[in-house]
This record gives structure tokens, sequence and C-alpha cells, in this order.
């Protein structure tokens, strides 16, 4: 969530999918489920690569897919470069 809030300020994203997205996390019909930024997150980051994914909240959210070992539905190139996680798209 502060990545897309960051990439609507950023102006990369209408405000309307940040709405969008909230609206979904507060429907139980919908199956979205925000995973939190706990320690086991957290300490997974350093299992991805630096030199590949250098920002922080890139890593972070590679690091989630990762810990939950879920495939991450990304079009970014240097997180689909990591070998450690499965990307879709």
């Amino acid at each position: 969530m502060v990545e897309i809030a960051y990439l609507v300020e950023k102006g990369r994203f209408a405000e309307e999918v940040l709405t969008r997205i909230l609206n979904a996390l507060d429907d139980p019909n919908v199956g979205i489920v925000l995973a939190p930024l706990d320690r086991n997150i957290s300490g997974a980051t350093r299992q991805i690569d630096r030199a590949t994914v250098p920002d922080m909240p890139d890593r972070i959210i590679a690091a989630t897919a990762f810990c939950l070992g879920l495939p991450l539905v990304t079009r970014d190139f240097q997180i689909q470069a990591l070998t450690t996680i499965q990307t879709i798209w």
C-alpha cells in the first residue's frame, strides 16, 4: 500500500487506483489480503539481491512474495531478474 501511495504521489498511478485497492481490501468478498510487514518479511529483504533490486520498497515487495511463497505480479524488470521468486506479467 505504501508503494502504491508513493506511485500515486509521483503521478504514475491515478488516485482512483489507490481508492479501488483500499475498497477491495475492505470488501470481504474480494479475497485480497494485506500482508503485514513483519519480522520475517523484514529479515527476508536480505534474501533479495541488492545489486539486482536496489530500491528498498521493491525489495520489501519481493521479500513479501518470497516469505509467503507466492508469485509476484510485476512488470519491474529488476524484480523479474530475481531467481528467488516467481514473477508473472
